[in-house]
């Protein structure tokens, strides 16, 4: 299987969910084992550079990934894009933006599937390269865990847990293998959420400034404000699955194995990308040159324009 990029460069701007800030983005081909980067153009100097993206430069976990480089360069909210480019299975491609985060959208990965879809997905000529996980690679926090076992092909399971009632009228538990289910109609519309009394405590913070009913599921004490209503019956743990799928994609390539949370969260999913990053008889890199010996979850990847 080959490595994909973008056909164009497309451009969207909308506002930052923790900032308020309105942003520019913009999404560019790149040549093949370039990886996934991101640029920051309102910045100059060595801070305007390119960033490529690792699992060791996700050093903000609150309430969001985001990377934070050593000269203090900030890319926010960054589990959302690249949930979409995981499922489109784009390798290459460099983000630019004009502000510190990401912008929130509708809250969900569909406007970046959209934004892809319009850019159109090029294969190039380089073999696409896979993380294979080879055995069970396990980290705990109190009260959460996620671990990541040996599977030919790409699963997740997750359960959530909330102390609401909102919570007891949906399922707590999801699992989606991806050899038989479609992304684009079982994860991307699901939505990010959070609870009233957090937002408040947020913005006192200066967090969550840019977040409204039309970019987040609101939960009051009793129940949601958006009168709406839900995308999915369970859209609260879909939506967990569809931001753990982006945290994964962080490593910059798909990975082969079966990834289950409970209560996970971004700070746990990228404890889990270093484990196994730390010790190379977790994992192996493998490349599929017959797409007959492709694992099936890969053969569902949208095609290539």
């Amino acid at each position: 299987m080959l490595q994909r990029t973008l056909a164009k460069s497309i451009s969207v701007t909308g506002v930052g969910l923790h900032s308020g800030e309105r942003v520019a983005l913009t999404l560019h081909p790149t040549p093949e084992n370039s990886g996934i980067s991101f640029r920051r153009t309102d910045l100059s100097g060595e801070q305007g550079e390119i960033i490529k993206l690792t699992p060791y430069l996700i050093n903000d976990t609150r309430l969001s990934s985001t990377v934070v480089t050593e000269n203090g360069v900030r890319v926010g909210t960054i589990e959302h894009i690249m949930s979409a480019l995981s499922a489109y299975g784009v390798d290459n491609t460099l983000i630019e933006l004009n502000a510190p985060e990401i912008p929130i959208m509708d809250g969900s990965s569909l406007p970046f599937i959209y934004l892809l879809q319009d850019a159109g997905i090029v294969d190039q000529k380089a073999q696409k390269r896979f993380l294979r996980i080879l055995k069970p690679v396990e980290v705990k926090e109190t009260g959460k865990w996620v671990r990541f076992s040996p599977y030919d092909g790409f699963k997740v399971a997750l359960t959530i847990e909330f102390d609401h009632p909102v919570f007891n009228r949906s399922t707590p538990t999801f699992e989606i293998d991806f050899a038989g289910k479609s992304y684009v109609d079982e994860i991307a519309r699901a939505r990010t959420f959070g609870f009233m009394e957090e937002v408040e405590l947020m913005r006192a913070h200066n967090l969550g400034l840019g977040g409204n009913l039309t970019n987040a599921i609101v939960i009051d004490d009793v129940d949601i404000l958006n009168p709406e209503g839900l995308r999915y019956p369970d859209e609260f743990v879909r939506h967990k699955i569809l931001d753990a799928i982006g945290d994964l994609y962080i490593i910059g390539h798909p990975i082969i194995g079966a990834f289950e949370g409970y209560k996970s969260g971004h700070a746990i999913n990228n404890a889990l990308l270093r484990t196994i990053l730390a010790d190379e008889d977790n994992y192996e890199w493998i490349e599929f040159s017959h797409e007959d010996d492709l694992p099936g979850a890969f053969h569902e990847l949208p095609s290539a324009a």
